[in-house]
């Protein structure tokens, strides 16, 4: 049976240094060997926080042969995310805040209840706010003796993780999947036929999850489709625009559809608890005083769906600056395609007309536009704002 460390993509070097390193934590080489915090860093996609929940999973592992089987009982729940020593920070809203940080802090302090460790993942770490991430270190700079920290973020750059708690990690950096290695994947253990899962390999960025969605979902390949569009748009001013605000629309609706079902579902779990529906002396009191819970509940998840809204309207952004990137490089290489590595090289006929209308310092601009517009979106520019701003550059570099 395969063992956890098959889940990663295209990363045997990390592969083989986790499992060393969870073969000396089991053997207790030598005192204090353990590192207790780790941080994971990659582009998106290339599965760091797979990679942390795995070494996880072989830290508890009870197998007698090598760590990671995947088949035990500590495997398998920490895999599932049921493992009662393994605690993993998902943040779904904007940050992850201080008091869910202190509250995690507090219960990694512990000792072990069944498992080798106690194991906090934190997945995105480049989310902590800075009081947060400060509640952190103290605890990563004195760590319980059998407690673990694995946090996982896109690089070591400052702007992602603080200097001080990146010093206090060893380093594990996960590459970019090829896209023969996620085609491979998509075949093997999706069951995806050879032209499909080549071509979603091949437009996904090396994001092994975007792959398989592009291959299964229609409305994720019209959602990609929607965002590229509006890089050849700009010849038609009045169009653009239009696009412009149907993507922010198109990004709205899709946080929407996502958040709605759980959001209904947290609603009824919460009325049930305070006791919603009941019929006994205690049922109207049980509800007394609750306004404050529903706020909270209304507070994150609105959260939610806010960070969830801007993700998927990043990943158009990335989309499209891909687009301008690959008519850049065929333009410098004077127009031959068969010369340029494409992001989306199935879309060879906008390439080839960006690259023929849009001079490179056009499409060089363009492509600081659609940063700009992310970074705009990160501070709480109306992502429509930020969206109509970027369209008024790709219109401008297309005039000179």
């Amino acid at each position: 049976m395969a063992g956890v460390f098959d889940r990663l993509v295209g990363q045997c070097a990390v592969e083989s240094e986790l499992t060393a390193a969870a073969v000396a934590a089991r053997a207790g080489v030598v005192e204090g060997a353990m590192t207790h915090s780790w941080l994971f860093t990659g582009p998106p996609g290339s599965g760091r926080s797979v990679a942390a929940l795995c070494f996880a999973a072989a830290l508890q592992c009870t197998d007698p042969g090598t760590p990671g089987c995947g088949h035990c009982h500590a495997c398998t729940t920490t895999m599932a995310g049921t493992h009662g020593d393994v605690r993993r920070v998902v943040p779904e809203g904007l940050s992850i805040s201080t008091r869910e940080m202190r509250e995690i802090v507090q219960i990694a302090s512990r000792r072990p209840t069944t498992g080798r460790w106690q194991v906090v993942v934190v997945e995105d770490a480049d989310r902590l706010t800075e009081a947060a991430g400060n509640a952190l270190l103290k605890v990563v700079e004195e760590p319980p003796a059998r407690t673990v920290f694995l946090l996982c973020a896109p690089s070591v750059d400052p702007e992602d993780i603080s200097v001080t708690l990146r010093s206090r990690c060893r380093h594990i950096h996960l590459v970019t999947p090829s896209v023969t290695d996620i085609a491979t994947v998509l075949r093997e253990q999706d069951g995806l036929d050879a032209e499909t899962a080549e071509w979603a390999a091949s437009v996904s960025g090396g994001h092994v999850g975007r792959a398989r969605r592009l291959a299964t979902d229609a409305h994720a390949r019209e959602r990609r489709q929607r965002a590229l569009a509006l890089a050849t748009a700009a010849a038609r001013p009045g169009a653009a625009y239009a696009a412009a605000d149907a993507l922010v629309k198109a990004a709205d609706d899709e946080a929407k559809e996502m958040s709605a079902e759980r959001d209904e579902r947290e609603r009824e779990e919460l009325a049930t608890a305070l006791g919603a529906g009941g019929t006994g002396k205690g049922s109207a009191g049980a509800t007394r005083g609750s306004a404050g819970v529903l706020k909270e509940l209304e507070r994150r998840q609105k959260s939610r769906l806010t960070r969830t809204g801007r993700d998927a309207l990043d990943l158009a952004l990335i989309d499209i600056a891909g687009l301008f990137r690959d008519a850049l490089a065929v333009r410098l290489a004077g127009h031959d395609l068969s010369a340029v590595s494409l992001t989306h090289p199935d879309m060879t006929d906008d390439i080839r007309e960006l690259a023929d209308r849009v001079p490179p310092e056009g499409l060089l601009r363009s492509i600081d536009a659609v940063l700009e517009c992310r970074e705009a979106i990160d501070t709480n520019v109306k992502p429509r704002f930020a969206v109509a701003a970027m369209v008024a550059t790709f219109i401008a570099a297309r005039t000179g």
